[in-house]
């Protein structure tokens, strides 16, 4: 019990999670993208993954385990499409370990100091230099080894990070505010607030990092096994990381905007181009202390994500063996601090390979950001496939209106993937598509069982994802298609295939041996804590 996350620990590792290198990035690429509408993008943003997170609030407590989300669809949908899901959210996590790395290197490489000369070598034409992928690759062998040993560890190192995190962001807001702020940097006409047009919103909300800050939410998730009382502090853990990180990442982008002095705002939002955005900012206000506590914070920031965010991807990756289509060693945890080491390597070794392709933050966090998303989609399919298959089951939060807010959750994620721009939506069902070897070949070895009612169960992500590849291809140039569906019509499109797609896919759910799991996992919560 003493090795398990209290409310506080779980709330500080959502923020941790949530809190990475966003802040340090996002408020200056919004602002770039939508000007200051960029606020918006922010506040829809939080609405839009609040909404995702209700539903998985729901289901996160009725299967409390290690790697949840990498279970779910299997329960309801059998182990093809679970398969197909847990390769994807999979992915999604572990992707986020060198985006962190490569952040803490990416700042490191601008540090000003005289000792810190030696780092500029780490970047070179904005991509790692092979300094650089080597000092990313020392930071992924802290976030591994500080999860290598326990949980409790991580917990304390990563509550210390958090206050850290959450004190630094708020310094800034104030001093900057108290330096200067302008509110006529908002605009003083409908235009000047927002010059891009409505659509720069939706562009900045799917492409500046703001659903990949908010979404990290599910890390609490899946640490479930790893949380005291779950049934409870999983909801109250996600609500209240999610609201603070919320306050924090909107306030930062009404003070960026506000602190920019006018002979910047005046050459036009388009042309902001910071490396380091807040520190940059603090430069130009002559406050040169900020700038060298925000350039310390942009090194460790990062690295409390990655710490939460490697501790996520190994309990995915070592939960996916359950699913009988990977080997049975990742799951191993056989040690005293029941850690799932080898599923951790694992990471530790893929993240590398990462970072030699993709040597870029901005290069990454659209594909983490659409890949997330499509992991996203099953939430809404699971919960509304579970309320007809499973009407008695134990639901400590029981969302209300459910059988209205899932199919809308659907088609908000579906839209929100279509905000990542074509060609990243095809580029990530590429992605996805190379785990499905792995499973025909395990498949193969158990006689494809049941494998028309896997096929057909599954059947309607292939269609949903290979449409939404279509519609981003023709649909309009905001959004890098062709401009053959105009804005906002493309939106009505997506809605109404993506409704389509969901009651196609809550109907092709069944009864298969996984769902006898979901059942029994599911006798196990108990009542007295979800009442507290």
């Amino acid at each position: 019990m003493n090795k398990k996350l209290n409310l506080f620990s779980t709330v500080m590792f959502g923020l941790s999670a949530i809190i990475g290198s966003g802040w340090m990035f996002g408020s200056s690429q919004a602002a770039q993208i939508a000007g200051p509408a960029a606020i918006l993008a922010w506040v829809l943003g939080a609405i839009l993954v609040a909404m995702i997170a209700m539903v998985y609030v729901e289901i996160g407590t009725m299967f409390p385990e290690d790697g949840a989300m990498s279970r779910f669809t299997m329960y309801t949908h059998g182990s093809l499409l679970g398969h197909i899901f847990s390769w994807a959210n999979w992915l999604s996590l572990l992707a986020i370990l060198p985006i962190e790395a490569v952040a803490s290197t990416q700042y490191m490489s601008t540090w000003p100091w005289k000792w810190s000369y030696w780092m500029h070598s780490f970047m070179k034409n904005g991509q790692l230099t092979f300094n650089g992928i080597m000092m990313a690759t020392v930071l992924l062998l802290i976030f591994t080894l500080i999860n290598y040993w326990s949980v409790a560890i991580m917990a304390k190192f990563n509550n210390f990070i958090s206050v850290f995190k959450l004190i630094v962001p708020v310094i800034t807001m104030i001093v900057l505010v108290a330096a200067h702020f302008d509110i006529t940097n908002m605009g003083t006409s409908f235009h000047e607030f927002m010059p891009y047009g409505s659509a720069s919103i939706f562009v900045a909300i799917g492409s500046a990092g703001i659903i990949y800050s908010y979404v990290a939410f599910q890390t609490i998730i899946n640490l479930g096994n790893d949380i005291l009382k779950p049934s409870v502090n999983i909801r109250r853990g996600i609500i209240l990381s999610l609201f603070i990180s919320a306050l924090i990442y909107i306030s930062l982008q009404v003070v960026f905007i506000g602190a920019l002095p006018k002979s910047i705002v005046s050459g036009g939002w388009s042309q902001i181009n910071f490396n380091s955005p807040f520190a940059n900012l603090a430069i130009l206000l002559n406050i040169y202390w900020l700038s060298t506590l925000i350039y310390f914070t942009a090194f460790i920031s990062p690295i409390g994500s990655g710490i939460a965010f490697s501790a996520s991807a190994s309990k995915s990756l070592s939960s996916m063996p359950k699913n009988k289509h990977l080997p049975k060693w990742l799951s191993n945890t056989n040690n005293s601090y029941n850690t799932p080491r080898l599923a951790l390597l694992v990471d530790f070794f893929v993240s590398i390979i990462l970072i030699t392709l993709f040597k870029n933050w901005s290069l990454l966090s659209r594909v983490v950001a659409a890949s997330t998303l499509i992991s996203l989609l099953s939430g809404p399919v699971v919960a509304g496939s579970l309320r007809k298959m499973g009407p008695d089951f134990k639901r400590p939060t029981k969302i209300k209106g459910m059988k209205f807010l899932a199919p809308v959750v659907f088609d908000l994620i579906s839209l929100a993937i279509y905000w990542s721009m074509f060609p990243t939506t095809v580029e990530v069902i590429i992605i996805i598509i190379i785990g499905l070897p792995i499973y025909f070949v395990y498949d193969f070895r158990r006689g494809f069982k049941e494998f028309k009612q896997k096929f057909y169960a599954s059947l309607w992500l292939i269609v949903h994802l290979f449409g939404l590849a279509i519609i981003s291809w023709i649909g309009s140039n905001e959004f890098g298609g062709i401009n053959l569906v105009k804005y906002p019509i493309d939106f009505i499109v997506i809605l109404l295939f993506s409704t389509a797609m969901y009651y196609w896919a809550i109907n092709s759910s069944y009864h298969s041996g996984y769902f006898d799991d979901a059942r029994k996992l599911n006798s196990t919560v108990k009542w007295d804590e979800a009442n507290e």
